[in-house]
């Protein structure tokens, strides 16, 4: 993770993209530096990418994330088994599904399984504007990020004492 002030980590957003297609992230990270959200523009997106499922589940044991971002087919397992470790985890986050055959079923599906949007690829910068916002706003926002910080610096303090 990038070494930002104090005050800014605070302010830090995790989103973990999930795909084996690296224009995938390379897409998603171009969008996320751009964006700002009204109810806290210093809200600072940060993108952490990833090939696998597996590579993923490591990446929900080492920090906190609060959006990830999911190709539909991994190669081997899907967003649905991505959405199977989210809900276990103490502070799940929300889930968006990719996919360039995005369509009513897809959507459907994800919805009523938990996720909390579909976008389809290639990705449309305003639609991915529009669903990252919601799915942080979602997740809770301005309102649960300084709060969760504050447990984990406690935590890390706990466990090295």
């Amino acid at each position: 993770m990038t070494n930002f002030p104090e005050t800014a980590r605070d302010r830090i957003v995790s989103v973990l993209s999930i795909s084996p297609i690296p224009e995938d992230h390379c897409a998603l990270q171009d969008i996320l530096r751009h964006l700002r959200i009204a109810e806290d523009p210093d809200c600072i997106f940060t993108l952490k990418p990833c090939n696998t499922l597996t590579g993923a589940i490591g990446a929900f044991r080492q920090r906190q994330i609060e959006v990830v971002v999911c190709e539909r087919d991994l190669q081997p397992g899907s967003w649905k088994e991505v959405l199977d470790q989210v809900t276990i985890l103490p502070d799940p986050p929300a889930l968006i599904v990719t996919s360039r055959l995005a369509d009513e079923r897809l959507w459907a599906e994800a919805l009523r399984l938990g996720a909390y949007d579909v976008l389809a690829k290639p990705f449309d910068r305003m639609e991915v504007v529009r669903v990252m916002s919601g799915a942080w706003r979602a997740w809770g926002g301005p309102k649960r990020l300084p709060a969760r910080r504050e447990r984990q610096r406690l935590k890390a303090a706990t466990a090295q004492a």
